[in-house]
């Protein structure tokens, strides 16, 4: 199910993008995967199906979906090992950016998040799973 958060300085529609993306690269949304229609989802959203439609075009654009008149919106088979790898790791980077992007928001700069972010980095390693935020 693919949610937007309306007070996120992030644009709907690149919400819409990231969450879709996010799911092809974790397998939870294969390839031939039929995803909602642009007025069913916008009307599920409570969003301008416009917005969809960028979302969708966009994605599109870079060979994620394919868009069949009549027929409906399905993910695509990923060209390449090669660029499934490119996906997750875009992925990757936008979770980190949003990350960031909070921790800065709560007034935390390089010279602390650094330290804190090795320090459970190093804690995964060693516990072979990420730690537990209820443990700190």
């Amino acid at each position: 199910m693919i949610k937007v958060d309306l007070t996120d300085h992030i644009p709907i529609y690149i919400q819409i993008m990231n969450q879709i993306k996010h799911k092809v690269a974790v397998g939870e949304l294969q390839p031939g995967d039929q995803l909602p229609t642009v007025r069913q989802l916008a009307a599920d959203l409570r969003i301008n199906f416009n917005t969809v439609a960028r979302a969708y075009r966009l994605l599109d654009e870079e060979q994620i979906i394919s868009t069949q008149h009549g027929r409906g919106t399905f993910i695509l088979e990923p060209v390449s090992e090669e660029q499934y790898r490119t996906m997750r790791r875009k992925d990757l980077v936008r979770l980190l950016n949003h990350f960031l992007n909070e921790a800065e928001a709560l007034g935390f700069g390089p010279e602390v998040i650094g330290p804190i972010f090795d320090e459970q980095l190093m804690a995964w390693e060693q516990q072979g799973s990420p730690p537990n935020p209820d443990d700190l």
